[in-house]
């Protein structure tokens, strides 16, 4: 077996794993990532008892048990690159032997749950709704740094993404990964469904003008009008399709609920976007951990 030089595999002192700060043990197999720190707390004061607590950087781990299953909730920030970094090293926590630095033989599946924020591009995906991500829409570029990324992608929805939108050729090259069916289904009942699209950005690259002008003025507006088969693009955030596909090269089950706090479309911004949150909280701890 192969050893992970130290360049590769950065391991503190301590044996825990860089810009986590976590050891194997310090987690869950079901883990919640959130991109605000802060919401942390706001997941875990539900749990029974609390195990451990940690924070290194804008990374926060809470890690305890909810209705008698283990849980735990992390903190990402914001960005595709962030989710690279979290992902990656999750991934190592629990695939890779960190004394020996070597790959194990032996493969374990997470079950990871994104629980975020995003706005609206349809006129009828109302403010204060939940959405469920049945596939991310990867403006971001991330995935194609991966070998064998391609082997994932929904490539007849991305052909006809490609042709309805004209897509523009010195931005990233868009992809399309699917959700996990079992998290779907256990976790998205009732929820809005459909493409949920992962920017590299909040301002230009979802179609916000503060000072700057957009180089791509009705990009979002194409975006918003794609409709593979009755599929369309619902929401904007930015760390779906990157969790969607390390998640599924890595071989985990991975999902992202969104509260919808804003409608691009309307104009709209929730008027109590926290009380939303807390009832998309509630619901996410629910359903997981209903056997």
């Amino acid at each position: 077996m192969k050893r992970l030089e130290e360049s590769q595999l950065i391991v503190n002192p301590e044996g825990k794993i860089y810009h986590l700060g976590l050891r194997p043990e310090n987690i869950s197999d079901t883990i919640i990532l959130v991109g605000d720190p802060q919401r942390v707390p706001k997941i875990s004061k539900y749990f029974e008892n609390i195990e451990f607590k940690n924070q290194n950087r804008e990374i926060v781990t809470h890690t305890g048990y909810f209705n008698g299953k283990r849980l735990s909730v992390i903190s990402t920030g914001m960005g595709p690159d962030n989710i690279d970094i979290v992902i990656n090293e999750l991934d190592a926590l629990v695939n890779i032997d960190m004394k020996k630095r070597e790959i194990k033989e032996k493969h374990k599946s997470l079950n990871i749950i994104r629980l975020g924020t995003s706005g609206a591009v349809q006129k009828d995906v109302k403010v204060d709704s939940f959405a469920v991500s049945k596939y991310g829409l990867g403006l971001d570029g991330l995935l194609r740094y991966y070998k064998n990324g391609g082997s994932i992608y929904e490539i007849e929805m991305l052909d006809e993404f490609f042709s309805q939108t004209n897509w523009p050729g010195d931005l990233s090259k868009p992809y399309i990964v699917k959700c996990s069916a079992d998290l779907f289904q256990k976790i998205g009942d009732g929820m809005i469904s459909g493409i949920t699209a992962t920017a590299p950005g909040f301002y230009g690259p979802q179609g916000r003008v503060l000072r700057l002008n957009l180089q791509y003025p009705d990009l979002i507006d194409k975006i918003g009008a794609y409709n593979f088969k009755g599929e369309k693009v619902i929401n904007f955030e930015m760390e779906t399709s990157a969790l969607y596909g390390l998640g599924k090269l890595l071989g985990h089950n991975v999902l992202t609920v969104c509260a919808v706090i804003a409608n691009r479309v309307n104009e709209e911004y929730s008027k109590d976007s926290q009380k939303t949150i807390n009832s998309l909280i509630e619901i996410v701890l629910e359903r997981l951990t209903v056997s």
